[in-house]
């Protein structure tokens, strides 16, 4: 029955897109649909419990710590709750929470300050779960990634650059591990602004497995040169710091061929309270963007990569005699994907991580002692998520793609080599797993339905519906919307590319509509995806809202993108922009040619590496976009950072050519009216970018606006922001390419 329910609510979700447009069917409104109101319901912060029947979460309102049944869904208990604790302490709510391994305490987190992407500071509680009590973890000021022990008895965490460990059977004293750290010179323990957001962490900081020391990475960033961009008072928020004079931030920002921070791995013994370094090999401008503990107590897994970033090594180094041990060395061609290091998953006396040596992306075995023991998987398809490995059965759980590069599915690999398709529909599917991989969470979605939340058995059966989005969906059957269909054409290189169309409800082929391009593009991404995520705002609704006002919205995955193999992907190599920018070119000429496109009026935008490629794609040569907006763009990449600008350019003394084909560059060449918005308090892709390349127009006589957003930085969000953002996007494509 429960399987009957699904498909007919399929069956319903695509209805909405085929049966006629009633004529009491309501316009979409853009502030409602900036401000999330149309947003699909999904479950946040699941956390798989040691019993492997079990997951935590909390609630919606951020009260309680709740647990339920991977078998039923049903709740079965509460770890937590804010009005029923012990102590001196009361709290209205929580921002989150770090279980224990053992799962008898908890760190409560509060009043929480995001830093950059992902690093924040939060002041912690220590909850006893049994007890019910309440203390702080730390009265020295605000905490940053704390980690626990293996046996749940220490804390450690950073504080102002230094760590520091709180021993919960000591009454929680708390001692100071380092004492070097400061701000723009020593970092321990977490990583510097570049290392966290090319190789996505916020954290480098790890007991080893029997909780007799503690290991961390050191970032000597005093080489690293300094970047500043200005705050003023600004609204929501209003920093009245700044109501007189401006101020400023500055910190170390290391862009494409300058110093990188000097990094190291530490090792600090708690008893005796002696720090090493340990020897492990590594080039002199080389990365470590990960350490892992493993099941034995002398082996700490050092992740290691050389600039060009091509080669990474896994060393096994012993904290206490600081010797290192080369036991895994994966070579590629060209640059190895930023995903890999969160591909690699310890378990009792090996590991499995992801590699695409063979030119796709797959799964290999190894001991800790670096034997290879299997291939996992193997075929023209790419993993795409790693999931585990259960070492009772040999078996490994994952996401690849499926049938092609617009779908995902769950799989299930066993240790015979047979491999089991565990997800039963087709679209985007994304799995959390029991510990005892008994059971899963799946969310499935494909481009017409929203994103349907099934508990399911170890075999993918489904056993019950969490989420169906029927209320979206009610909602959404009210509105008028427009056709989603997916579609593939070959460019005149011969390149066949894939894209999705959303046409306007009351579309009529007799007609010829303006058209907008929408695009990333950048190495290794997909917008291209059977799944509602697909489009700006999910279920391409900001689409919709286009095709309301009466344009067809077009998005087209060119050469470089993500889900085709290494091949595809890494063509782009040395050349960023250059292919990008031809396949939108090609695109435009492609939808030209349909009897309902008016080819005078296209336009393309893109946010980051979308705003660079529609930058290059205006001044590729051929003026095939009457119109452009580009927000947050990149114009030249000797202005970004290192880490991920080397990956697909080296640097630029080894690639001068390369960094010559910019958009920077190609300013005298452009073509349509432009747009160009940015963040003035945007530390990932500066301002800088934009004030250079609007000088380059002015100079070149070129005509074009520009719209700066006080305070905000990459993301460009806040108060009343994003919809006046969008409404401007709007505006512009309105103003010139329509009547």
């Amino acid at each position: 029955m429960k399987r009957i329910a699904l498909a007919l609510l399929g069956l319903l979700a695509l209805s909405f897109y085929l049966l006629p447009i009633a004529h009491s069917a309501e316009p979409l409104d853009l502030k409602e649909l900036c401000s999330g109101q149309l947003s699909a319901r999904r479950i946040y912060g699941v956390r798989p419990m040691n019993d492997g029947e079990q997951y935590s979460q909390l609630t919606p309102d951020a009260k309680q710590i709740v647990t339920y049944s991977f078998r039923t869904g049903e709740q079965t208990g509460v770890l937590f709750d804010v009005s029923a604790t012990k102590g001196k302490t009361r709290l209205e709510r929580i921002d989150g929470y770090v279980m224990s391994p053992d799962e008898r305490n908890i760190l409560i987190q509060t009043e929480t300050k995001s830093i950059y992407r992902r690093s924040k500071t939060a002041v912690y509680y220590i909850y006893n779960v049994k007890n019910k009590t309440l203390q702080t973890l730390s009265d020295g000021g605000p905490q940053e990634c704390p980690v626990w022990s293996p046996d749940g008895y220490m804390v450690a965490f950073v504080r102002d650059n230094d760590i520091h460990l709180v021993k919960l059977l000591f009454d929680n004293s708390e001692s100071q591990v380092t004492k070097d750290g400061e701000f723009n010179k020593i970092i321990n323990g977490k990583p510097d602004w570049v290392n966290e957001e090319e190789f996505l962490t916020d954290r480098s900081l790890a007991f080893n497995a029997d909780n007799t020391m503690l290991c961390w990475i050191r970032y000597d960033e005093q080489q690293v040169p300094q970047f500043s961009f200005p705050w003023y008072k600004g609204l929501a928020p209003e920093r009245q710091e700044f109501l007189t004079y401006p101020g400023q931030y500055s910190y170390k920002y290391p862009m494409a061929g300058e110093a990188n921070s000097k990094v190291s791995v530490m090792s600090y013994d708690i008893k005796s309270h002696r720090t090493q370094t340990l020897q492990v090999p590594l080039d002199a401008d080389g990365y470590i963007p990960r350490i892992f503990p493993t099941s034995d107590p002398s082996r700490l897994a050092v992740v290691t990569l050389n600039r060009h970033q091509d080669r990474m090594d896994i060393y096994m180094a012993n904290p206490r005699s600081t010797e290192a041990r080369l036991v895994v060395r994966d070579e590629v061609a060209h640059y190895i994907g930023e995903n890999a290091y969160d591909q690699i998953r310890f378990f009792d006396g090996g590991f499995v991580m992801t590699s695409e040596r063979d030119g796709w992306n797959h799964i290999y075995q190894y001991d800790l002692n670096g034997t290879l023991r299997r291939q996992v998987t193997k075929g023209e398809f790419a993993v795409t998520e790693l999931y585990g490995y259960d070492p009772l059965t040999g078996s490994c759980y994952y996401q690849a793609t499926d049938g092609g590069p617009l779908r995902r599915a769950v799989f299930k690999s066993d240790g015979k080599g047979r491999t089991t398709r565990l997800s039963q529909q087709s679209g985007t599917n994304a799995a959390t797993f029991s510990h005892s991989f008994r059971y899963f969470i799946n969310v499935y979605s494909n481009l017409q339905t929203p994103p349907v939340t099934t508990l399911c058995d170890a075999t993918g059966k489904t056993t019950r519906t969490l989420i169906d989005n029927h209320e979206l969906l009610g909602r959404l059957a009210t509105k008028q919307l427009g056709t989603k269909e997916f579609f593939t054409f070959r460019t005149q290189q011969g390149t066949e590319l894939n894209g999705y169309m959303v046409r306007p409800a009351d579309f009529d082929a007799s007609r010829r509509y303006p058209v907008v391009l929408f695009q990333y593009s950048g190495p290794g991404s997909q917008q291209v995806l059977d799944s509602w995520q697909t489009g700006n705002m999910g279920g391409c609704l900001y689409e919709q809202y286009l095709a309301q006002l009466g344009f067809i919205s077009v998005c087209v995955d060119g050469r470089g993108t993500g889900g085709r193999g290494a091949a595809f992907e890494k063509q782009t190599y040395l050349r960023l922009g250059q292919m990008e920018a031809e396949d939108q070119v090609e695109t435009a000429i492609y939808l030209s040619s349909l009897p309902y496109v008016d080819k005078a009026r296209i336009g393309i935008w893109g946010w980051s590496f979308g705003g660079f490629c529609t930058l290059m794609s205006m001044s590729e040569g051929r003026p095939v976009f009457a119109a452009g907006v580009a927000v947050a763009p990149p114009t030249c990449w000797r202005y970004y950072d290192s880490i991920y600008t080397e990956r697909f350019m080296r640097t630029p003394k080894e690639n001068p050519d390369g960094y010559d084909v910019s958009a920077l560059s190609r300013a005298p060449q452009l073509s349509g009216h432009l747009l160009i918005c940015h963040g003035l308090a945007d530390d990932n892709v500066h301002f800088r970018n934009t004030a250079e390349y609007a000088e380059a127009l002015v100079q070149a006589d070129k005509d074009f606006k520009m719209q700066a957003y006080t305070n905000r930085n990459h993301s460009i969000f806040g108060g009343n922001t994003r919809y006046h953002l969008y409404r401007q996007i709007t505006r512009w494509f309105q103003d010139y390419l329509t009547d």
